[in-house]
């Protein structure tokens, strides 16, 4: 979960979004809410008019349904220019290794939907928040180890690897997409483990770009990294921004990393598929109900961070 992972990451939560991202949501000089309209029916055509089935299953509507957000999002380049200096990356690997009380840890393997920026995203923490981070206590969980599920493996190589060779224009990661689109609820991320999972590869990320930029040596950054991350089941959404403050993971004292995060947020209540009928009357209408346009600005607006 995410308390495990705060420790694995030397990570203070903070509950809901940052202001410079809550502020674009607020913001009605971005015009999000004239967007609206094309979110409700970017989710009746994903989970209504998209196949010719009686009901779309979720590996089938969950990734449509991102495409369409996705697309709405990329309309806001005609306001912002500096939106089109982004790259989506498909099934890019990362790996990042680091020590933690002696012991040894790695995130590695796909890291979801990556989105890349031509420039890094600003602090979203100034400096009198990450210096006050010194106060925090980190949980523990003793009698158990931090680590007591984690894989063990053995290392031959403490790799750093942003997935991306020198000089990549888009160089700078900025949001990971996590689309947990199984039928089978089992077969799932269960929301606490996603958020964990969302987690550990935004750190991941942000750590193996921290290497690269400033060498391997651990050290508080003058200039901290900021990486994104969303996930979705194509209905409820995690949504997390996440600052590497330091470098220097070993101890539990000192300057931590940041997180913030905005935990399960329905974009709708309910689609019904099929119409329900009752004594050949219509008691349930096909079509979407309890549509949370505040879900759909948060999503545009984690797009639009770092560029208004």
């Amino acid at each position: 979960g995410v308390r495990q992972a705060q420790w694995l990451t030397k990570t203070k939560l903070v509950e809901g979004l940052p202001p410079a991202v809550q502020g674009i949501v607020d913001d009605p000089v971005h015009g999000l809410q004239e967007l609206e309209e094309r979110a409700k029916h970017a989710v009746s055509h994903a989970r209504l008019w998209d196949t010719a089935e009686v009901a779309p299953r979720r590996e089938q509507y969950c990734p449509v349904l991102f495409e369409n957000l996705m697309h709405i999002c990329r309309l806001m380049s005609g306001k912002y220019p500096s939106l089109s200096k982004r790259m989506l990356a498909r099934n890019c690997r990362i790996a990042a290794t680091w020590e933690r009380e002696s012991i040894l840890l790695q995130v590695r393997g796909l890291s979801g939907i990556l989105m890349n920026s031509m420039t890094p995203i600003p602090p979203v923490a100034s400096k009198e928040e990450i210096l006050a981070t010194k106060e925090h206590v980190l949980e523990t969980f003793y009698p158990i180890a931090p680590t007591i599920d984690l894989q063990e493996v053995n290392v031959y190589k403490e790799l750093n690897d942003t997935g991306f060779a020198d000089g990549y224009p888009y160089s700078h990661p900025h949001t990971l997409f996590f689309l947990e689109s199984a039928n089978v609820r089992t077969d799932r991320f269960r929301p606490e483990q996603l958020r964990a999972k969302m987690l550990m590869f935004a750190f991941g990320n942000a750590l193996a770009k921290a290497k690269a930029l400033h060498g391997s040596d651990p050290r508080v950054l003058e200039q901290p990294v900021v990486v994104q991350s969303i996930g979705t089941d194509g209905q409820l959404f995690q949504f997390m921004v996440f600052q590497l403050n330091t470098t220097d993971l070993v101890s539990s004292d000192g300057v931590k990393n940041l997180v913030w995060i905005d935990s399960d947020q329905n974009l709708y209540e309910k689609a019904q598929c099929v119409p329900e009928v009752k004594k050949r009357v219509v008691t349930k209408p096909a079509g979407i109900s309890g549509f949370q346009p505040d879900t759909f600005k948060k999503f545009l607006a984690l797009y639009l961070h770092g560029t208004v």
